[in-house]
C-alpha cells in the first residue's frame, strides 16, 4: 500500500492504521477506548467511519495535539494549532428532563458482545416520537454516531460520568 496519507483531523482511523500500521500503538495510547481496534468487527466497522477529530473527542483532546502527535511519528510538519475543533454538546440543555426519557440502549453490552450499534441506535431514533429522549450509554464518546444523529436533525447533550461510562441523550424536536 502506498504510504502518501496526509494525516489530517479528516483522517479516518482506519485509513491512517492501514497506510501506517505502526500508527495503532500510538493511537491507542491517546485514545485507550480503541484498543477495541484489535476487534475485528469494531475495526471495519468503528474505524472506518471515525476521523482523528472524532478520535480526539473521544479521548478528550485538542485534535491538533493527536494529529501532531501522529504527523510526527511519520516526519510530516505539524498542522496549525486551532484550526479545528471538534464540537458536542457538553451543556445541560432546557429540553432535558428525565421524564422524557423514552427508550434507550446501554451500547457497552452490545459492545462487550462483539456487535456495533450504530444501526439500532439510528432506526430506534428514526422510531422515536417528537418530543422523547433517548438515552445512550456508552464506554466512549460515540463521535461518529451523534454526527449522524445530528444529520438527521435529531439534538443531542453528552454527559461524561467518568472516563469509561457517557451518557448521551437524544432529543427529537
Amino acid at each position: 500500500m502506498s504510504h502518501h496519507l496526509i494525516v489530517t483531523p479528516k483522517t479516518k482511523v482506519l485509513d491512517l492504521i492501514e497506510h501506517y500500521p505502526q500508527l495503532e500503538e500510538v493511537l491507542i495510547g491517546y485514545v485507550p477506548a480503541f484498543r477495541n481496534l484489535r476487534n475485528p468487527l469494531l475495526r471495519n466497522t468503528v474505524a472506518r467511519v471515525t476521523t482523528l477529530q472524532q478520535a480526539a473527542s473521544i479521548a478528550n483532546i485538542k485534535v491538533e495535539e493527536l494529529v501532531n502527535r501522529l504527523r510526527k511519528e511519520l516526519g510530516q510538519e505539524d498542522i496549525i494549532a486551532g484550526a479545528t475543533e471538534a464540537g458536542y454538546n457538553t451543556t445541560k440543555p432546557v429540553w432535558f428532563s428525565e421524564e422524557l426519557i423514552g427508550g434507550g440502549l446501554d451500547a457497552r453490552v452490545m459492545l462487550a458482545a462483539g456487535e456495533h450499534p450504530v444501526s439500532q441506535v439510528i432506526a430506534d431514533l428514526n422510531a422515536m416520537p417528537q418530543g422523547e429522549i433517548y438515552e445512550l450509554k456508552a464506554p466512549f464518546l460515540p463521535a461518529p454516531l451523534i454526527d449522524k444523529a445530528t444529520s438527521l436533525g435529531v439534538a443531542h447533550w453528552v454527559k461524561k460520568l467518568d472516563a469509561e461510562n457517557y451518557h448521551i441523550y437524544f432529543y427529537k424536536t
